[in-house]
């Protein structure tokens, strides 16, 4: 039986994200707005609502719905926020942040995958995305401060670089640990310094650069 992508995308928000505890309204209706399908390769678009990271090549992945969902949810983005998205991938995290209202840096260092987002981010309506090509662990400081940063990629610790470029009271949300298992944790850029709040466990493709991993260290 036919099931259209807008009740594929419901049928997701009802069944991945409201029962696993996300309770931002706002970020449950950006979850329901944007086309996953739209940034899933081709051959994957059946696939694009099931629960669980998808390929999207050169060794990419566009995040589980849950993991961006709850991305979201804790960087509590508002309306005219200035968020930089580190680790481009699809385009799919950006898109949700820009319907989130953000006004939305993201830097991908794989020219290729940066170069597909901005068309699936045009194609989906998101076109005022900017999309940068570089080292995502150093983010972008020419358009900072940033009152909110993702990072969808596995680092290490913290990058100082990426913490300097918050706002005062910014928000900054990482998965910290190895290359092969890592825990989300969200940092607040508080008066006397980052405050760290430990969230779920999780598994990203390693951040891979200065502040990063290296290209070895990573496998």
């Amino acid at each position: 039986m036919f099931e259209s992508p807008e009740a594929r995308r419901l049928r997701m928000v009802a069944r991945q994200l409201r029962r696993r505890g996300i309770l931002d309204e706002r970020v449950l209706q950006a979850m329901a707005t944007v086309p996953r399908e739209l940034f899933v390769p081709d051959d994957l678009r059946e696939s694009a609502y099931d629960d669980e990271a998808l390929p999207i090549g050169q060794g990419q992945t566009i995040s589980q719905p849950y993991m961006v969902a709850r991305i979201c949810e804790l960087l509590e983005v508002r309306e005219g926020h200035r968020v930089l998205d580190v680790g481009t991938g699809s385009g799919y995290q950006a898109a949700v942040l820009a319907e989130l209202g953000a006004e939305v840096y993201s830097i991908e260092r794989l020219p290729g995958l940066a170069e597909q987002a901005r068309a699936k981010l045009a194609a989906a309506g998101y076109e005022r995305v900017q999309v940068h090509v570089g080292d995502g662990s150093l983010g972008l400081p020419e358009h900072a401060p940033y009152d909110r940063i993702a990072i969808a990629a596995a680092a290490p610790s913290v990058p100082s670089a990426l913490y300097d470029q918050l706002a005062p009271d910014g928000r900054l949300i990482v998965p910290v640990g190895t290359a092969r298992a890592q825990e989300l944790q969200l940092v607040v850029r508080g008066p006397e310094g980052p405050r760290v709040v430990r969230s779920v466990p999780c598994r990203f493709v390693p951040l891979l650069g200065r502040e990063g991993f290296s290209a070895d260290s990573s496998r």
